[in-house]
């Protein structure tokens, strides 16, 4: 591995050494000045950043360009307060604020486009917020606000919003062109045009990208494949604008999963015949399952087709300056989604083949596996279960966010309803299958010795499928959110100012699942080769089947989320403030699913969280240091199982801490340096109970999971020339422990991961390199929640960051 870093180097090198030829040309600096830059996110109007009583970062285009960052995720690390989970690759990532824990995804923040949800709800099963979104060219800057008014603007939002403002057209053609590759088999190619059809009248822009690659890890195949396309037009008139827009998503991502770990110590390393870096049971030798099905014909899936969404989204914007003082906004959204969502997930950790053969039932040594690909007989030294979860979304979702804004001499009042309908109905489809313990696994076929062929039970297995399709769901959820919201900003003294807000929301819920029953095709006049019936493999003794009865859910929600800030501005450069804010976030999918015959056992998730700001903003220096205390009671853990079956717990929880971000130039702009870090405690609070086997828990101040207490990031750059630029980053994630109880054989260690990059200006040409996980770290993001540990070994499920890998581009800007 240590030879794969040096040759990683060695290539990124070589990349910008051969593209480094160019005439002086000023380059951008990273970062523009944080004093005049105005914010928009949980602000009722545009707002100075340092006069927002709000903890916020910004990124605009250039910085976001010069990061580079592989998914959005890894965009987002970079925001402190924010946990981010960057190991399932492009796409599917998890990310968590102010140490709020969850099964993952977007649960507590909202992501959105141009203030509106991408989705409503990001978290929803198998439909984080982070599929259906893609950073490209045609992103004109991210706003990410932390807790504060984030419950004010937005629902299910208390942990914070994630606003990504796409590009529009001015009077100027401007364009931009980038084509990048890698050492992964990455080609992907951005392109984004905007101008004016009409000067002074009418503006458009559009953007995408599209990009194939086989992926860090190696799978055999292609593992991202797709794009997309984004296009607005803007009319403005005197009093005015109005906007309409389109964007089409279609792209294909592999997502990848825990893999085994050998614990040694305080440190987890590679398991034998297992690449940490750069392995993954996601591999085409096992990629394709084709079974019949108890209830007639058969079913089908491509592991290739990884995380496909479709997603259409038509919007229009429209803003009226009503006089007096007075003005109207009305934003509307419809977003239609189909997803097709199949992934590899480990069923348990690794076993020998003796033990997992005494497990299904064959005593002694009478056990015999062989490749499913050419029926050699192997022995294997351990073997892995795998389920291959099959999943179909079918969403859609259309929002209407309507304001009056009414400005006056020392401040501005805003009053809004927002309406948002959205459904999203889904179809599971899990089987398990057996494959060799090693990271190009192949199938495998078990057999009991002691029986013949044609005897019951004989054979584990149908093609390497140990349970066929015991798994079924058929669900679906609505919402329709109804929601009034006020704000008030009141400036008491031309440097002290209040911030006031209310939202009331009406909200209903509705779903329904089907019945399911089980099921063999010992009966069905089928065969597993030709010749023997089913009745001579265990594979289908427990295959689902959907029936034909219809359980109904319903559940409203009626709270009120309010907040109170003060901002005190000091001078032009420095400022302080105090926010309190309550909010709450509705139960998650799956707690309904799991409480449908009794929903008295859910209630949404209350916060209450108190953060005090200092805000320095200058030319060649920035920074903000932000303590928070935040409470959650009635917090829901779902975790779905390899089984199927959820954790289905609740929790109180408690975390105090302090958010730190800065950025300063040094020694006349040679050297830039940008940096955020958080420091927190979050703690479970009367945390008791009983778990699914009757016996009693007690994780009453014990460390929340998966949250570390302390994670930072810091990129120096130096501006070597005008035109030659090079950069490091470090990015520090701390202990932490996988599950409610702390033991030692669940804790996550800490890691270090760096990165490293150069870019050269040649004119409105810029080539770069950039390099990530260049040391090859072995950095663990999360255990396995659906299976944590094998107990009496030293084997953990674990799911890495990616291996060393670097990418090299070239942007046009016209």
């Amino acid at each position: 591995m240590k030879k794969k870093s040096i040759f990683l180097i060695a290539a990124t090198a070589t990349l910008y050494f051969n593209n480094a030829y160019a005439q002086e040309t000023p380059q951008d600096s990273a970062k523009v000045s944080s004093i005049d830059q105005i914010v928009i996110t949980g602000n009722s109007n545009p707002k100075k950043k340092i006069e927002s009583s709000t903890a916020i970062s910004t990124f605009n285009a250039k910085e976001i360009q010069k990061q580079n960052p592989i998914s959005a995720a890894a965009l987002l690390q970079r925001v402190p307060g924010f946990a981010v989970e960057t190991s399932g690759g492009e796409v599917g990532n998890n990310l968590f604020a102010r140490g709020i824990p969850s099964a993952g995804a977007y649960e507590f923040v909202q992501v959105q486009e141009d203030g509106l949800p991408v989705f409503e709800d990001g978290a929803l099963q198998f439909a984080n917020a982070d599929n259906f979104f893609r950073v490209d060219n045609s992103v004109n800057r991210l706003e990410a606000l932390r807790g504060g008014s984030g419950s004010i603007y937005a629902n299910n939002s208390p942990g914070g919003l994630i606003n990504f403002i796409t590009k529009e057209g001015t009077n100027d053609f401007k364009g931009t062109a980038k084509l990048e590759t890698g050492t992964y088999g990455l080609m992907r190619t951005d392109l984004n045009l905007g101008g004016a059809l009409i000067q002074d009248k009418l503006f458009f822009n559009v953007g995408g990208f599209y990009r194939t690659d086989n992926g860090i890890r190696k799978t055999g195949f292609k593992a991202n494949n797709g794009g997309q396309i984004r296009m607005n037009l803007k009319y403005v008139f005197d009093k005015g604008y109005a906007k309409v827009y389109y964007k089409k998503l279609d792209d294909r991502n592999t997502f990848f999963l825990p893999i085994p770990l050998v614990q040694d110590g305080n440190t987890l390393k590679e398991f034998p015949g297992f690449d940490p870096n750069y392995g993954t049971y996601s591999y085409r030798a096992i990629s394709q399952l084709n079974i019949p099905q108890a209830g007639g014909g058969f079913f089908s899936r491509n592991l290739e087709d990884g995380i496909h969404p479709k997603v259409d989204v038509l919007g229009a914007e429209f803003k009226y300056d009503l006089g007096n003082n007075f003005s109207v906004l009305n934003k509307t959204r419809y977003t239609n989604i189909n997803m097709s969502y199949t992934g590899i997930f480990p069923a348990g950790g690794p076993k020998t083949a003796a033990k997992f053969a005494q497990e299904n039932g064959i005593a002694g040594n009478t056990f015999q596996y062989s490749l499913v690909s050419n029926g050699a007989v192997v022995n294997p030294a351990n073997v892995q279960e795998l389920g291959f979860w099959a999943i179909d979304k079918q969403m859609s979702n259309f929002v209407n966010d309507l304001q009056f804004s009414y400005k006056f001499d020392k401040g501005s009042v805003t009053a809004g309803f927002y309406k948002s309908n959205w459904k999203s109905h889904q179809y599971w489809n899990w089987s398990n299958i057996l494959t060799t313990a090693t990271d190009r696994p192949q199938l495998l076929n078990l057999v009991d010795t002691s029986l013949a062929p044609t005897d019951k039970g004989y054979s584990k297995t149908y093609n390497g499928v140990s349970d066929m399709s015991f798994l079924i769901r058929d669900s679906q959820i609505q919402g329709s959110l109804n929601d009034l919201y006020f704000n008030l900003d009141y400036n008491i003294t031309d440097d002290l100012s209040f911030n006031g807000g209310i939202r009331y929301s009406r909200d209903f819920y509705k779903g329904y699942k089907v019945s399911t029953t089980t099921a063999n095709l010992n009966n069905s006049g089928l065969t597993t080769d030709g010749t023997h019936s089913f009745a001579t493999t265990t594979a289908d003794d427990n295959m689902a089947v959907l029936g034909n009865r219809y359980t109904y859910w319903y559940y409203d929600v009626n709270k009120v989320s309010y907040t109170l800030a003060t901002n005190y501005k000091i001078n032009r450069e420095n400022a302080v403030y105090a926010r309190f804010s309550h909010g709450f976030r509705s139960p998650n999918e799956e707690a309904y699913y799991n409480n449908i015959d009794d929903l008295s056992h859910i209630k949404p998730v209350q916060t209450n969280q108190l953060e005090v700001g200092y805000k320095y903003y200058s030319r060649t220096f920035d920074i903000g240091v932000i303590p928070f205390y935040s409470t959650l009671k009635n917090l829901s853990f779902t975790d779905v199982y390899s089984d199927g079956t959820s954790e289905n717990k609740f929790a109180n929880t408690t975390n105090i801490g302090v958010e730190i971000e800065g950025y300063t130039r040094l020694f006349n702009n040679i050297l830039e340096v940008t940096f955020n870090g958080t420091i927190q405690n979050p703690k479970y609070k009367d945390f008791r109970g009983r778990n699914a086997d009757g016996t009693a828990f007690d994780y009453d101040g014990n460390v929340v999971r998966r949250m570390p207490k302390f994670y930072f990031n810091i990129s120096p750059a130096v501006n070597i020339t005008k035109e030659w630029r090079a950069y490091v980053s470090m990015n520090y994630y701390g202990k932490r422990f996988q599950n409610e109880g702390n033991t030692d054989d669940n804790i996550l260690p800490s890691f270090t991961e760096f990165g490293a990059g150069m870019s050269y200006q040649l004119g409105k040409i810029r080539f770069a390199v950039d390099g990530t996980n260049i040391f090859n770290t072995i950095g663990i993001t999360e255990g396995d929640p659906r299976s944590q540990t094998d107990s009496g070994t030293n084997i953990r499920m674990a799911r890495p960051i990616m291996g060393a890998a670097a990418r090299a581009s070239i942007t046009l800007d016209f």
